[in-house]
């Protein structure tokens, strides 16, 4: 209950402040570089998100067919998991790069 109290505090602080970083002048002077960023951070976590269900069900068949190995197929798994999320988070990055830019 305590750490369900304490996301929500996190959440509650998060959008109070977003509007702050959101308030700033100007903004992309293309109108499509914005389109263009939504579908590019879209389609890569997609990607990225069919790219960690695939790792996960593969290392879990591998665990499910000899449990004994689980300790050597967990923690590579977890090693891919981390890295295909960091592919996505820099997407992420690189499409706000492109609309500061444009």
């Amino acid at each position: 209950m305590r750490s369900n109290m304490k996301v929500l505090m996190v959440m509650a602080i998060t959008f109070l402040v977003a509007g702050v970083a959101f308030a700033a002048e100007g903004g992309a002077s293309d109108p499509y570089a914005s389109l263009a960023a939504g579908l590019g951070i879209g389609i890569a976590a997609f990607g990225g998100a069919l790219g960690q269900g695939r790792a996960a069900a593969a290392a879990l068949d591998g665990i499910a067919r000899n449990p004994s190995a689980s300790g050597k197929i967990f923690v590579p798994m977890i090693i891919g998991l981390a890295l295909i999320e960091s592919l996505v988070i820099y997407a992420f990055l690189v499409t706000f790069v492109k609309i500061k830019t444009a």
